[in-house]
């Protein structure tokens, strides 16, 4: 059964992520991508989803504006970077009691390996810089929304 991969995207001015004090990964412009992977993903909706997060056209054109004009340009077309950091808590089902479930996420070994494909598949998309948090680590991520520009995408 296919699971639903989610990405909440953030069209970012600059992102950095720290562990332990110490900065393991940072774009100066693009996209701040947190990637929740679920029970029943694969490889099929990695490919989907780094295909459309690459692509997507959500930077001003050259008038200034973000609109549904094919000369929007996408990340890729900027010549920009994207930071991706795993987030299995955007699998957080808060819909009964007061403590989320968590229990639609992957588990972390398949979903490790996704999201490192999925990382891979940015990469041979175009995405000029692409660049990680540590997975299971407690992460301190930084960044300055531009626009503010947030969408949260996800595979049919």
């Amino acid at each position: 059964m296919a699971g639903t991969l989610r990405a909440l995207v953030q069209r970012v001015s600059s992102a950095s992520v720290t562990v332990e004090g110490e900065l393991v990964g940072a774009i100066d412009g693009g996209l701040l991508i947190l990637l929740g992977v679920g029970k029943g993903d694969g490889d099929a909706q990695v490919r989907w989803l780094a295909d459309k997060v690459a692509n997507l056209r959500i930077f001003q054109d050259a008038s200034g504006k973000m609109n549904d004009c094919l000369l929007d340009p996408s990340c890729r077309d900027k010549g920009m970077g994207a930071l991706v950091v795993s987030q299995f808590t955007l699998y957080g089902d808060c819909r009964k009691g007061r403590r989320p479930s968590f229990v639609g996420a992957a588990p972390p070994e398949e979903a490790n390996r996704l999201y490192e494909g999925f990382c891979q598949r940015l990469r041979e998309n175009g995405v000029c810089q692409v660049e990680t948090g540590v997975f299971q680590a407690m992460m301190d991520v930084a960044l300055v929304n531009d626009g503010p520009v947030t969408l949260m995408v996800e595979t049919p």
